[in-house]
């Protein structure tokens, strides 16, 4: 590895408990070398806007080489970078200079599956039945009087059956596309060499990880395997029909020994490395990830699945703090991620609207009005910015970015598309080349046109068009987590009595009170300085609806 500048980024073994971090999709950030694919290169040379945001890490999704087939989510080799988008010194120097603007990495980690191009599951279709190279993934032979049916009836994240079979006709499991095969979490090498790669990636000055489906690794593969019958077709939400730790596959007790493993890892080094699980499961099992010797912090996605409404919105985020409090862990918010319509369109879908439908529909059944979710979208992430606890950004919401939800289908990259027969349109409307100027092929994504075609409209969104304007959205962004920054005392939030009805208003200190009016009348504007506000305020000590302010 290259000399690395010096590391300006917090000492404190604690950084992560209220820190805002940034996901990159390392694809559509910012791309050098004019190939249509965002790479490390570019994102190095952008990260002075992170600094420049106030942001105090970095979320990496998936770099490691990957044939796409998801998104970066098919590993190849997880101790390696996919040339498309660099090296591993491209990516030491992205660490370094990361390290100097004062910022932490993490990287997306991705343990329940590889590629089917993986060398180990190349060599496990070349060993056969029964082998020990067939022992590192989950292969079983089929139902039927040829063994021409699937061994079970569990279904695919991403549509139809979640076995395919290969030519001597067994058959693997694989919870999401074809080309990603499922680990066998029993098997010890598979937990040596993951522990491998964490150490890998650790020792290059890695200060976290993301954990991909962190709820699906340990899985019940006794003999004979159990069907879900009519709960096979509702993936994460049988959890809800099933006794806790139950499920075949997902978020069984055995998974905690895993990360318990990893974490005498992450503790050997000074300071610790931190984790974060993506665990999609009901809030009392959420916490049990987040356990100071398990990965320490689990995403919230009630909060990012929530309706804009403020007594559901109370009640989640009461719920998440008494969570995280118990785990003794940091509360998590998000509000966009690479895998959901940008939160400036899905928040504005009325009550009920099925974001897969609208999506289907190009955007179009039901129109969303672009100022009138944008001016949603900055109350929304004000909001989050108050709540104690660690703030997930996603690339392009400080833009205001919304969705683009009519993307011509031939241009679709998402498996999703396909695996369900056209039914569900997938995610590239979220993963969109990001634009940072006004104009060329690309909006300055790089010197020629971006893998996902930029509808004219970001032209207006661009960092060149907001930076230094006063009111954009950009400079929202930077003046509230500057003023954050600030204000940050404690992990805890009171409730003001009294509130009315639609209005979630709250202190974090004696300087710090949030008022968000989620109605559709405005409200008083209790008393105080004005230290920020999502929309400009009318005057007369009112508060419009779709606003949030900051009080001192």
């Amino acid at each position: 590895m290259a000399d690395r500048p010096p590391d300006l980024s917090s000492r404190n073994p604690d950084w992560w408990r209220q820190a805002v971090i940034y996901q990159i999709y390392p694809r559509s950030f910012a791309d050098a070398d004019g190939d249509g694919l965002g790479d490390l290169r570019g994102l190095t040379q952008r990260l002075s806007h992170l600094a420049t945001l106030g942001v105090d890490a970095l979320w990496l999704s998936p770099f490691y080489p990957s044939e796409l087939a998801d998104g970066g989510y098919d590993v190849i080799d997880p101790r390696g970078v996919d040339e498309r988008l660099g090296t591993l010194d491209d990516f030491d120097a992205l660490v370094g200079e990361a390290h100097r603007l004062g910022l932490k990495v993490v990287v997306d980690i991705v343990p329940n599956h590889t590629s089917h191009l993986h060398r180990w599951f190349r060599e496990a279709l070349r060993a056969g039945p029964g082998s020990a190279a067939r022992e590192r993934y989950v292969f079983r032979p089929g139902r039927g009087a040829h063994g021409e049916l699937p061994p079970t009836d569990w279904q695919s994240v991403f549509g139809g059956s979640a076995w395919q079979r290969v030519a001597d006709g067994e058959w693997y499991l694989h919870l999401f596309a074809p080309e990603q095969p499922d680990l066998n979490w029993d098997n010890e090498e598979v937990r040596a060499d993951f522990r491998t790669t964490l150490r890998f990636w650790c020792d290059r000055g890695v200060d976290g990880f993301r954990v991909d489906v962190a709820h699906g690794l340990a899985k019940d593969l006794t003999e004979p395997l159990r069907d879900l019958g009519t709960l096979g077709t509702a993936g994460e939400a049988a959890l809800l029909h099933l006794p806790p730790g139950s499920h075949p596959y997902w978020d069984r007790d055995e998974v905690h020994e895993i990360y318990r493993d990893w974490r005498k890892i992450f503790d050997a080094y000074r300071p610790p490395r931190m984790a974060v699980a993506e665990a999609w499961v009901p809030g009392g099992r959420r916490s049990l990830y987040a356990r100071p010797d398990e990965l320490g912090q689990a995403f919230n996605f009630e909060y990012l699945q929530a309706r804009w409404d403020a007594d559901e919105l109370r009640e989640i985020i009461a719920g998440e703090l008494a969570t995280a409090r118990a785990a003794g862990a940091s509360a998590t918010w998000v509000l966009s991620n690479h895998d959901v319509v940008r939160h400036a369109s899905r928040l504005m879908l009325p009550p009920g609207t099925d974001p897969e439908s609208w999506l289907l529909a190009h955007g179009a059944a039901p129109a969303v009005d672009p100022a009138a979710g944008l001016r949603r979208a900055r109350a929304a992430t004000l909001l989050m910015l108050a709540l104690p606890g660690s703030a997930y950004l996603y690339q392009g919401e400080e833009l205001g970015l919304p969705e683009v939800a009519d993307l011509p289908t031939e241009v679709l990259q998402d498996p999703i598309w396909e695996q369900t027969g056209h039914t569900r349109k997938g995610r590239d409307g979220c993963r969109v080349p990001l634009p940072w100027t006004t104009s060329g092929p690309s909006y300055g994504f790089g010197p020629g046109a971006g893998w996902l075609p930029q509808p004219a409209s970001f032209a207006g969104y661009a960092v060149q068009a907001q930076a230094g304007v006063e009111g954009s959205t950009l400079e929202l962004y930077r003046t509230a987590l500057r003023l954050r920054r600030k204000l940050l005392d404690g992990e805890t939030l009171t409730w003001t009595p009294g509130a009315p009805a639609g209005v979630l208003d709250f202190t974090r200190t004696e300087a710090w009170r949030s008022v968000t009016n989620l109605g559709t009348e405005p409200v008083p504007l209790p008393p105080g300085e004005v230290l920020l506000s999502s929309t400009p305020l009318p005057g007369g000590g009112v508060l419009p609806p779709d606003t949030t302010v900051w009080l001192a």
